[in-house]
């Protein structure tokens, strides 16, 4: 009887299944669902389900359908450890959408090694790519152009030659001042300061009096999260310092603009996505808009970018294997998403530009695209 009761059952399963159904391919996120960056955390899941959705609506990859596996790293280097180990151990992961954190991938670089499998990341210091993994691939232009541009704008267009770097300690922060530096000095420029500070501080003020003090004219900030940039800015305007001020793609995160306001008006920003700068960032912002009901930002562009990238490498390669699929990565060349235009080069790196906006009374208004050659193979 119990024989008969688990063939019926099966049975049942069977003619239930809908023709054509086949076994999901299962996609890793590791993304701050909770934390202190949860909300920059929501934008890059919304990114990744929105992309999602276009693909398994247009057939998935390989006549099966993507699935997500999201392990929360609770905006933490150890919790992003944790994440990525529990995803590997599962297995069956064909690849993963890491975090945008660079702090966070270089915590769990050696777990990502050795599990061999496709990573895409969205941090952007420039070592994540450099240190001999050959599993990750970066979804966003490193800070080796992103310094440049910042030097070049604010020495030759806006003329000015008295430095002030603000930056976060943590990966991202100090690889952008250590590539700033050495960019001003290129232009025969040395800061007047270089200062450094702990994310998710509190209170800027002594930070904000050396830059007034430092009589620089313009500044250059590598700031981590969204919400040190809100209040720093705030305490900048609170203590009169108004000097010219070029920031890192946080500076018009979404949530930053919401907690600085005012502050933020007339300042600098590059970036890898703003939402009108292209037809693709116009149409991508329209859709994103009219599903969460809000603009998107480098949180969400990124990953949307990403998911869309892994399954087209997925159907490139016919295939699921981990090296099937690095390779076909590695062999993009001219995939336009809304960051831009992705040629991977030998270090996985897929985009070399970077685009400059100003904040002009809230809105940001795009002025141009810096665009930089691939390394060669």
């Amino acid at each position: 009887m119990r024989v008969l009761c688990i063939t019926l059952f099966a049975w049942i399963a069977a003619i239930a299944m809908p023709v054509g159904a086949a076994e999901p391919i299962r996609i890793g996120v590791v993304a701050e669902v909770t934390g202190t960056q949860a909300e920059a955390g929501q934008f890059t899941l919304n990114g990744i389900k929105l992309a999602l959705d276009e693909i398994n609506r247009s057939g998935g990859a390989l006549g099966r359908p993507l699935e997500l596996h999201i392990e929360d790293n609770a905006s933490t280097n150890p919790g992003t450890v944790l994440a990525f180990s529990k995803l590997i151990s599962g297995g069956g992961i064909a690849g993963i959408i890491g975090p945008i954190r660079s702090t966070q991938i270089q915590a769990a670089s050696p777990t990502i090694a050795k599990a061999g499998i496709p990573t895409m990341i969205g941090g952007s210091d420039i070592s994540l790519t450099h240190v001999n993994n050959r599993w990750v691939f970066r979804i966003r232009p490193n800070d080796s152009y992103s310094s440049r541009v910042i030097a070049d704008f604010g020495a030759n267009t806006l003329k000015l030659k008295k430095w002030a770097i603000v930056h976060s300690t943590d990966a991202f922060g100090a690889g952008g001042r250590t590539a700033l530096v050495a960019e001003l000095e290129k232009l025969g420029i040395k800061p007047l300061l270089v200062q450094g500070y702990t994310n998710n501080s509190q209170d800027f003020t002594p930070i904000v009096l050396a830059v007034k003090k430092s009589g620089a004219d313009v500044m250059g900030t590598y700031m981590t999260n969204p919400n040190d940039q809100g209040i720093f800015a705030k305490q900048m305007r609170q203590l009169g310092v108004n000097v010219a001020w070029i920031g890192s793609p946080t500076t018009i995160a979404v949530t930053t603009l919401n907690l600085a306001g005012e502050a933020l008006h007339g300042s600098y920003s590059i970036t890898d996505f703003t939402t009108d700068a292209t037809d693709a960032t116009r149409a991508f912002t329209k859709k994103y808009r009219e599903r969460y009901g809000v603009n998107p930002d480098t949180f969400a562009s990124w990953s949307y970018d990403a998911m869309h990238i892994l399954a087209n490498a997925i159907r490139s390669a016919n295939s699921t294997a981990p090296e099937s699929v690095r390779n076909a990565v590695l062999a993009v060349k001219g995939y336009t998403g809304v960051e831009g235009n992705y040629v991977f080069d030998k270090y996985g790196d897929g985009l070399h530009g970077y685009r400059i906006v100003r904040n002009e009374g809230g809105r940001i208004v795009f002025m141009k695209h810096v665009e930089f050659p691939p390394e060669a193979p």
